[in-house]
């Protein structure tokens, strides 16, 4: 079941690049983004690359990694994967999961639950998410 709301951020892609593939592979880019934001009502600075492949039939496949600071400076890691659409002008849309690795114990709960997130990303780069305690 979907829990409550964990946390938001807003930020702005840092780095896009796109990365080799092999013959025959699909296209893939690599984002870096630096998002500002709450975690557990923790203010944050999420930083984070994922990876995205275009997919046969239109849809987006990303998996990435990053860390969380607190401005009191605890730390937590995230692994994700999710997928996503591409819209007209560039944009993108985002769904998937998130799974936290900490020591802080403000967020230890992260350590045995999944996050899941909402992010989307506009034409100029903004990028905007929103996570989930799954219950």
């Amino acid at each position: 079941m979907l829990g409550e709301r964990i946390g938001e951020g807003k930020g702005k892609v840092t780095v896009e690049r796109v990365l080799a593939t092999k013959a025959g592979e699909p296209p893939q880019m690599e984002i870096c983004f630096k998002q500002h934001g709450t975690l557990l009502g923790v203010s944050i600075t999420d930083t984070g690359t994922y990876c995205s492949a275009l997919r046969p039939d239109g849809t987006l496949f990303g998996e990435g990694q990053g860390v969380v600071m607190s401005d009191a400076g605890d730390a937590a890691t995230w692994v994700g994967e999710g997928v996503g659409t591409l819209k007209k002008d560039g944009a993108a849309s985002y769904r998937g999961a998130l799974y936290f690795r900490t020591q802080a114990s403000k967020w230890a709960r992260l350590n045995s639950c999944a996050v899941l997130f909402e992010y989307e990303v506009d034409a100029q780069g903004n990028t905007r998410s929103t996570s989930f305690e799954w219950k």
